[in-house]
């Protein structure tokens, strides 16, 4: 594993491309039926509206094609004057998809295009948050960062993803162990969020609170953060510890 001060934590909070299904395009109006079939188990002739949209409003952030990312926030450990770690936390929140990626590609292209000596952390990282950014820059035709340039790359080649999830596995495939679960287990204390992930879609398209979103996804960071910590039998972050940049 890399040095604590040169590993990147992150999360990100993503939405459906539109407000609601209503709004879609008949293309992927065509689309979202056929997935939402599949999701819903009943086949698309079967689907009423109303289903239609509930399951778009539920669901569709979560894939890349029919969602998008509106926040990516980061953690970076630095030893202070006193040799105490302190954490900055930022986050890079944008109605601008473009924008905020374009931003994240210039903070990995500038501090963390040597994958041999830096790491990119986040819970469940490997199977959710690194796929939808790449898909995403893709989608917006944007070349990827080094640190996320995987095609072809050997599981040796790609060490500097370090899943929070996976070391949790101790390779078991069979279930997956949310950070809520996680953090209590380990007794990181957790403050009392506004909202949960379920919300984040409303409180973008609804009450267009972007700053709201970023403090969520900066919490969530911080639990990563602490729960790395725990790992390594290192003790916890107090809030002093903390900045937010």
């Amino acid at each position: 594993m890399p040095d604590l001060s040169r590993i990147l934590f992150l999360d990100i909070e993503t939405v459906s491309s539109q407000p609601s299904y209503e709004e879609l395009d008949e293309a992927f109006k065509a689309l979202w039926k056929h997935k939402a079939s599949y999701l819903l188990r009943k086949q698309e002739d079967e689907l009423a509206e109303e289903e239609l949209g509930d399951s778009y409003e539920d669901k569709a952030g979560i894939f890349a094609e029919f969602g998008r990312i509106v926040c990516i926030s980061v953690g970076i450990l630095h030893k202070d004057e006193s040799e105490q770690w302190q954490l900055r936390l930022k986050s890079f929140a944008s109605e601008n998809e473009v924008e905020l990626l374009e931003q994240f590609k210039a903070l990995l292209d500038k501090h963390y295009a040597d994958t041999r000596n830096t790491g990119l952390c986040g819970h469940n990282i490997k199977e959710f948050d690194i796929p939808y950014i790449c898909r995403r820059m893709w989608v917006n035709q944007m070349p990827l960062p080094a640190a996320l340039d995987l095609s072809g790359k050997k599981p040796w080649e790609t060490q500097h993803l370090i899943d929070t999830l996976e070391m949790w596995k101790f390779g078991d495939r069979k279930n997956y162990t949310s950070l809520k679960l996680l953090a209590a287990l380990f007794g990181i204390p957790s403050p009392k969020n506004d909202i949960d992930g379920s919300e984040v879609g409303r409180v973008f398209w609804q009450e267009k609170d972007l700053q709201r979103i970023a403090r969520y996804c900066e919490k969530d960071v911080l639990a990563t953060v602490q729960l790395y910590l725990k790992y390594h039998f290192l003790p916890m972050l107090e809030e002093e510890q903390i900045v937010r940049v």
